[in-house]
């Protein structure tokens, strides 16, 4: 089973990102909000956000600190586990 991988991203603006992905299809994403915990604090800065870049091993975004996300969260196909905790 093959899953669904990450192939481009573009920063659309602060905690905005334009990803395409391996089935075809594109998203934008608005991660206000979602980045939460210290690996994500540098994030704030708009000029590190912009750092980011798509690690084709990985199939999905990160950045020069290590921060990554799950790219079947990004797609769509699942809610973050933050969700899942404020229910």
């Amino acid at each position: 089973m093959d899953f669904v991988k990450i192939t481009s991203a573009e920063v659309l603006g602060h905690y905005r990102l334009r990803l395409g992905f391996s089935d075809g299809s594109s998203r934008d994403v608005d991660l206000t909000g979602e980045l939460h915990g210290p690996v994500f604090e540098p994030l704030a800065d708009p000029d590190f956000f912009a750092q980011v870049r798509v690690d084709d091993e990985l199939g999905t975004v990160v950045w020069p600190n290590g921060a990554d996300l799950d790219p079947l969260v990004l797609h769509g196909d699942f809610e973050p586990a933050s969700h899942f905790a404020h229910r």
